[in-house]
């Protein structure tokens, strides 16, 4: 049976507070040792309580048997992990079809031939739902995510779909390099990858639970993306045939750029700038 450690607000002194089972302490605190945070061990048998915290204060990042976002306080949702494996929509999408989901509309899969593999760098991945219906439909995707704590639960999605025989060959056409992508991409070469696909964070209405879940956990830990703007030009010159920029039905376009041609869904849309046929 397991006992239950309820954490008290004076015990934590930092906003976020990193659990983990004893067989995860080298990461957990190669993660603090880097990013800052306050390690605390979960011990067998023991479940910490987080309900006397603070939401608006403190989140938690939990490294166990998978890699989590906690939030406090009472009743708070459910963890935010990264599941690739057992993933029906890669199945049906793997198995026939799947062209004509949206995003890979907006990437343009519809206008390559069969044997062609896109090679699409995936700027602001998140937890990564847009690269994997990319890899799955043949997709060459390079992921970027600046935020240390999602990128913890991006590899480790990836690390554990590795070894899982649904999803194996899917996520070999995905890596993940772990740095900020406007950073990073002076050291990218001019039209070095076909398309660039940008999805910065903006304030979501969506009242679906698990939306609202992760959310309130991102919203917590990122914020909103102050520089999403600055992510244009460097996406721009990268791309070889297009730039695809997902955003909100009432979103203001991208650094106030009209799109060549747009695609549109009931909450959403992707703008889409062109340079070149494929």
């Amino acid at each position: 049976m397991s006992t239950v450690y309820k954490l008290k607000p004076e015990q934590v002194t930092e906003s976020l507070v990193v659990l983990y089972a004893p067989h995860r302490e080298a990461q957990a605190t190669k993660f603090v040792e880097a990013f800052g945070g306050q390690a605390l061990v979960i011990r067998p048998q023991q479940t910490l309580d987080l309900t006397s915290l603070d939401p608006d204060k403190h989140l938690a990042l939990v490294f166990d048997e998978a890699v989590s976002l906690q939030s406090t306080g009472p009743k708070p949702p459910g963890p935010v992990f990264v599941a690739f494996e057992g993933n029906a929509m890669v199945h049906r999408l793997k198995h026939g079809g799947g062209k004509g989901e949206q995003v890979a509309k907006a990437v343009g899969l519809s206008k390559v031939s069969g044997d062609r593999q896109l090679t699409v760098l995936d700027a602001t991945a998140g937890l990564g739902r847009d690269s994997l219906i990319l890899a799955a439909l043949g997709c060459s995707v390079t992921m970027f995510e600046r935020n240390p704590a999602v990128r913890e639960l991006l590899q480790d999605g990836l690390d554990r779909a590795s070894i899982a025989s649904d999803v194996t060959d899917v996520v070999e056409r995905m890596s993940l390099r772990k740095e900020d992508f406007i950073s990073a991409s002076s050291d990218i070469e001019d039209e070095s990858f076909d398309v660039v696909y940008l999805d910065p964070m903006f304030p979501d209405r969506s009242k679906t639970a698990l939306v609202k879940k992760e959310m309130r956990v991102f919203k917590q830990l990122i914020g909103g993306d102050e520089d999403a703007d600055e992510l244009f030009e460097p996406a721009y010159r990268i791309s070889k045939h297009r730039v695809v920029v997902k955003r909100p039905k009432a979103a203001p376009f991208l650094a106030n750029k009209t799109p060549s041609l747009q695609i549109k869904g009931k909450s959403g849309r992707f703008d889409i700038y062109t340079k070149k046929a494929f």
